[in-house]
């Protein structure tokens, strides 16, 4: 599940360089310190020549110096396909903003695993703790992980990734819209995780981030994949008005929760339902597969999304 941060068919001001055509774009917002790779091609989709490694295809990509050592200390089940593990983490030097990834070592397996972080900076400053929710897969850092990680297991870990959302307390506040589609909510639940933190050190201190609304739309395509749904409607009542989420179901067969049911929409995202939220102090983060990468940019940029509040991470 290696990612890498795209702009889809939107103009690039500068070359980065290397064969791998990743560009460096820059928000007009730059004060909220928020910085995208973008993939693009001459005809503005997405499309990927060869299988790259996760090394390789995040070469580009910011890296911090730090290595640390990590203890697994839990491990739960997101969904059938999905785990979650708990790390403890050695470096007290070891940070990360959220919606960023890990460089994952495993000893005895050379590939390199690539993941995004799905808890809080928060809980790494409070705990000590890391967490990733990780799909079931042949690759072997995703194969390691469902078939032989066990309580105790260590590894290594290395923090990377230009998407991401870090608001300094000077910033002007601004609104969120989210947008996930299957574990690409990984990165966006980490953001989300990280703005209820923001809010309850504001309602705690009376200072720090004024943070705007935030609403999450997260696809995919029935109950059984939604990943984090307990903590995401724990959010909403902690923060109601502050933090919204609608689940789009797109292949949904049998009957569904009374609990979800009020915030659950069949069918895909749609222009009606983004429309709403277009203003000048809204940024949009957006995950999933490719091709919904494509295509909500593409509706985004009907509607009149400024190009320049719009962020991208892209998973394979």
């Amino acid at each position: 599940m290696a990612h890498a941060a795209v702009y889809v068919g939107f103009p690039v001001p500068q070359l980065l360089g290397g064969a791998s055509r990743i560009f460096r774009t820059h928000s007009a917002l730059v004060l909220l310190r928020h910085s995208a790779f973008c993939y693009c091609t001459v005809n503005g989709t997405i499309k990927s020549k060869r299988k790259m490694d996760h090394l390789e295809r995040t070469a580009n990509n910011f890296r911090q110096e730090v290595i640390s050592q990590a203890k697994v200390c839990g491990i739960a089940h997101e969904s059938e396909t999905v785990r979650r593990l708990r790390l403890a983490i050695t470096n007290k030097d070891f940070t990360f903003k959220a919606g960023q990834w890990v460089d994952f070592f495993i000893p005895g397996v050379s590939v390199v695993g690539g993941f995004s972080i799905c808890s809080s900076p928060g809980l790494l400053k409070r705990e000590g703790i890391l967490e990733l929710a990780v799909k079931r897969a042949a690759h072997p850092p995703a194969h390691w992980i469902h078939t032989e990680c066990a309580l105790g297991s260590e590894v290594a870990l290395r923090v990377g990734g230009d998407f991401f959302f870090d608001p300094q307390p000077g910033d002007s506040p601004v609104k969120l819209v989210l947008i996930a589609g299957g574990v690409g909510i990984n990165p966006l639940f980490s953001i989300l995780l990280h703005i209820a933190d923001l809010h309850g050190y504001r309602e705690g201190k009376g200072n720090g981030y004024e943070m705007g609304t935030v609403k999450l739309y997260y696809s995919v395509k029935n109950t059984g994949e939604l990943l984090f749904k307990t903590n995401i409607l724990g959010l909403m009542r902690a923060f109601p008005g502050k933090i919204t989420c609608r689940f789009h179901l797109t292949q949904q067969r049998s009957q569904i929760c009374e609990e979800l049911q009020p915030h659950v929409t069949e069918g895909r995202i749609s222009e009606k339902d983004l429309g709403t939220h277009v203003s000048k102090d809204t940024l949009w983060y957006i995950c999933g597969p490719p091709p919904m990468i494509e295509s909500i940019a593409k509706l985004l940029s009907s509607i009149g999304v400024p190009r320049n509040s719009v962020f991208f991470e892209k998973w394979w």
